[in-house]
């Protein structure tokens, strides 16, 4: 017996509406709400919802975080640097390159890596700070949980003055 369903042939008039206008999208949400509270952060909500994430894009954010500190972990690597300006949002970047694998890994690693960031960066992270992620080849398939500790340990060491191993790079020098 085959597994395949029978489909008839007759065609299907089409239907006048077929485009759903985004104002029609989230109706049960009131308008000018925000994105609904996560369930796994232990601070209270008028922390979270005071720290604001913004996105690093442009290769010159990037370039600057490089020169201020940075720990290595198995994992990844996260660099950070203060703004020193009057802004209070955390900032975000994340690289992954070819050396940890081919598209479907780095993509993989980089979602994580997002998630990471989103979940650690309100509790751990400093306001006026820049933070850029960088993929190592464990950082997609290493366990939820020890890449969860691994970045809450860097967050803090990063930041403890008595766990500072890394210093603030010096610019390098074309020889």
């Amino acid at each position: 017996m085959s597994r395949e369903t029978h489909i008839p042939a007759k065609s299907f008039e089409a239907c006048p509406y077929t485009r759903v206008s985004q104002s029609h999208v989230n109706q049960e949400r009131p308008k000018g709400s925000s994105e609904p509270s996560g369930q796994g952060a232990q601070a209270s909500s008028d922390e979270l919802t005071s720290v604001i994430l913004r996105r690093l894009k442009k290769r010159a954010e990037f370039l600057r975080v490089a020169k201020g500190l940075f720990i290595r972990r198995k994992l990844f690597v996260i660099q950070a640097l203060d703004r020193k300006d009057d802004t209070h949002h955390i900032g975000e970047g994340f690289t992954t390159t070819k050396k940890i694998g081919n598209a479907v890994i780095r993509n993989r690693a980089r979602r994580r890596m997002r998630v990471l960031s989103r979940e650690l960066l309100p509790q751990y992270g400093k306001r006026g700070f820049d933070y850029v992620f960088i993929a190592r080849v464990e950082t997609a398939t290493a366990p939820w949980s020890v890449l969860l500790d691994d970045a809450k340990l860097a967050l803090v060491r990063l930041h403890d003055e008595k766990y500072q191993s890394s210093k603030p790079r010096s610019p390098r020098r074309k020889s």
